[in-house]
């Protein structure tokens, strides 16, 4: 288990801090507090320690990336993208001004806003006694996010600067190896800690990989093959069964000589398909594909048709599961006493099709409340336990969707590798 700020002597030292407050912004307005409010336990623990300063680092989106992004969808409708458009558009998604403010509200203390991340050692030590300070967005300098370590290095020394303690409680970013979440940490004096975030993160998915306890279902969802291989080869090793739904089932039934109309297919996975079929057979571990489905004819909210079958006709593409489909889960899950869920089991942000998914939610809900361990990792699975207002339903609700995914895959976090253990 990792080290947490509980596990060090906090009083009077300056805290360097990596949270997660990449929250959704319009107009430079937050649109969703969960990741604020999830770093606050830890935020207020570490000022209950009388430390000499804490200083916040975040990234808030990529302004590079969403700058294209932007401009490309203005030319696209025609409209001239001028410098000042730009900079009118980084004011209001990309700079940590708006977010320090709405933060300071919840916390209920003044936090200085820093207007840069590097050259702040100065502004940091005239911080006065207990003071906190919020740095400008990481990522408006290259070297954060730079694939070459001496780069990365370069910011990740002035950062080290700032404190005599790194604690990391940024899950969503635990997966990126980049100066403020992972390359920091070489330059600490001391060995760096996770937050109350961060530990319930790792307490919860790490078992899921390792040694859950038995019998285990794992529903894997979402659109594509492509995208889950390594997390189904994963959790092959200990699932007594694995539901597969969503998208990518289609795949997996044409593999099997299916018919499935105009649903979503990757063609160029099809033998990987059926080689996970073949290996999960090998290994005794039960593989759920849908049995009867919810079809329309477009992809959009309307029309459900109800499919009594595993074959699917021409002019129809799957976008839910059928009840048939629903029974089988049923059975699964509510006989496991360890689940895991990443990725939904239909195109559920449309009501007509969304029946699948709310009814998987409903039952690992239950099985929850019947004792087992629940953990929903990525952000599709999150979305939905939280359209249907389940999420305090489960054991677990990841915040982080890439660094879910990855860790249920079983591979080493840089931004937890780092983090000292007991």
């Amino acid at each position: 288990m990792i080290q947490t700020v509980k596990d060090v002597d906090l009083k009077g030292k300056r805290i360097i801090m990596r949270v997660d407050f990449n929250v959704p912004m319009k107009d430079g307005v937050v649109q969703d507090d969960t990741r604020i409010m999830a770093a606050l336990p830890t935020i207020k623990y570490i000022l209950e320690q009388s430390p000499r300063s804490l200083v916040l680092m975040s990234h808030l989106g990529d302004p590079k990336k969403d700058v294209k992004k932007a401009q490309e969808k203005a030319e696209k409708a025609g409209k001239t993208w001028t410098d000042a458009d730009a900079e009118k558009f980084i004011n209001g998604k990309n700079r940590m001004a708006p977010v320090v403010k709405y933060f300071a509200e919840k916390l209920g203390k003044e936090v200085t806003f820093l207007p840069d991340a590097l050259g702040q050692k100065a502004a940091i030590d005239a911080l006065p006694e207990g003071g906190v300070a919020m740095l400008e967005n990481v990522r408006f300098h290259k070297e954060e996010t730079s694939k070459d370590a001496a780069e990365r290095d370069v910011m990740a020394k002035e950062l080290a600067t700032y404190g005599d303690i790194f604690v990391n409680d940024a899950f969503g970013t635990a997966h990126r190896d980049q100066a403020s979440t992972a390359s920091i940490s070489k330059f600490m004096p001391v060995p760096s800690v996770g937050g109350f975030l961060m530990e319930k993160e790792v307490k919860y998915i790490q078992p899921m990989v390792t040694n859950p306890e038995k019998p285990m279902t794992a529903i894997i969802g979402g659109a594509k093959v492509s995208s889950k291989i390594a997390v189904l080869e994963s959790l092959m090793k200990n699932a007594s069964t694995l539901i597969v739904g969503g998208g990518m089932a289609y795949t997996f039934l044409k593999a099997q000589g299916h018919s499935i109309g105009k649903s979503l297919v990757e063609d160029d996975f099809l033998d990987t398909a059926k080689d996970l079929l073949a290996k999960a057979e090998k290994a005794g571990v039960k593989i759920l594909l849908p049995v009867d489905h919810v079809g329309g004819a477009e992809f959009a909210d309307k029309d459900p048709v109800a499919v009594d079958a595993v074959d699917l006709p021409a002019d129809l593409m799957g976008m839910d599961v059928g009840p048939k489909t629903v029974a089988l889960y049923k059975e699964a899950i509510l006989a496991s006493k360890s689940i895991v869920w990443n990725g939904p089991v239909g195109v559920f942000e449309f009501d007509n099709f969304a029946k699948g998914t709310e009814a998987v939610a409903r039952l690992v809900a239950e099985a929850t409340g019947k004792g087992a361990m629940t953990v929903v990792g990525g952000g599709d699975s999150v979305a939905a336990v939280n359209k249907f207002n389940l999420a305090d339903k489960m054991s677990h609700v990841s915040t982080g969707g890439g660094a879910s995914l990855e860790f249920l895959e079983g591979k080493t976090l840089p931004g937890i590798a780092i983090l000292a253990t007991k």
